[in-house]
């Protein structure tokens, strides 16, 4: 199987492009490296059945032209810094609705049948049900992000029922572990490396959300994709429970201490979020996948644990794991 992967550079993509490669596929990873790390693509740089393009996905013709032949389209690309939205509110619509199109666009010219979409958690926005099943709505995002995910979501169903295109929508909890490039863990780990002494933490460290280990969200990937078979299918992609800001912050601090011997004061801010958009408290429901038959490793406060180890040596020793 050939797969093409927009974002495929990224946290998750550059992942996929690993798992991919060692199950024998080929794999062609798409992206413009203003959010995505070559570096990240070192270890599927030495595959033969590897190969990087840097581009755009809104220069439609590039797309179509290095799509073609692909039997499976894995759409990680987004605009992963999502606190940006509010400061640039045409980023998302950009980078997330307008390249999705023409990536559904691209797959609809060359004859693509097969597409894999990466959604999110923040398209459900404040939602009153917890643990909040892919059935809830009606869904108000509160985020430009989130905004454009649903969006996104709408046209994957249209093209997938107008063009025969076959899809698997994913909604993910908050990804964690090696190769991040954002998120709180990213972002603690980092300012502890300017400022050992002291870590201040946007919002008093209520917010709490589900977070999900970034193997276990490949494999979850993989499973729903062998697993079911219907025309168009959207899961919630999660783990067990729910971790809080304070819990990551600690955790931070405590493994950063025991790496450099440096102990940090932590300070926490006001307020139950950390920025214009953030939802304070997400938590998915993931037995629709759970009843084909899988469930993820590692609970959330174990994902945590579990990605400060990795993203603290990662960070560390400069090198990707």
């Amino acid at each position: 199987m050939k797969v093409f992967i927009p974002g495929g550079a990224g946290f998750i993509g550059s992942h996929l492009c690993e798992k991919f490669l060692a199950d024998g596929h080929e794999v062609i990873a798409y992206d413009s490296l203003v959010l995505g790390k070559r570096e990240l693509l070192a270890k599927a740089m030495k595959s033969p059945k590897f190969r990087f393009v840097e581009a755009d996905l809104l220069d439609l013709e590039r797309v179509k032209k290095e799509m073609m032949g692909a039997d499976l389209v894995v759409h990680m690309a987004a605009n992963s810094d999502i606190s940006q939205g509010a400061a640039r509110t045409d980023v998302d619509m950009q980078n997330g609705t307008i390249a999705t199109y023409n990536v559904l666009e691209a797959m609809r010219v060359v004859g693509v049948k097969k597409l894999i979409f990466a959604s999110t958690s923040a398209i459900y926005g404040e939602a009153s049900v917890k643990p909040t099943p892919e059935s809830y709505g009606p869904l108000f995002p509160i985020s430009f992000y989130g905004a454009s995910k649903l969006a996104c979501e709408g046209m994957v169903s249209a093209f997938s029922h107008n063009c025969g295109i076959q899809s698997w929508v994913y909604r993910f909890a908050n990804i964690v572990g090696p190769h991040s490039t954002h998120g709180a863990i990213y972002d603690f780990v980092s300012r502890l490396l300017k400022n050992p002494d002291r870590l201040d933490v946007l919002g008093n460290g209520t917010q709490r959300k589900s977070y999900l280990y970034v193997h276990d969200c490949v494999a979850g990937m993989l499973f729903g994709f062998t697993h079911s078979k219907e025309n168009f299918q959207c899961f919630n992609l999660a783990s067990k429970g729910v971790s809080n800001v304070r819990f990551i912050a600690e955790e931070v601090g405590r493994q950063m201490e025991k790496a450099t011997g440096k102990k940090a004061e932590i300070a926490f801010g006001e307020g139950d979020r950390g920025w214009v958009g953030d939802v304070p408290y997400t938590y998915l429901d993931g037995s629709k996948l759970e009843g084909l038959g899988w469930r993820a490793r590692f609970e959330s406060d174990d994902a945590v644990r579990q990605a400060v180890a990795e993203i603290v040596r990662e960070k560390i020793s400069g090198e990707f794991l």
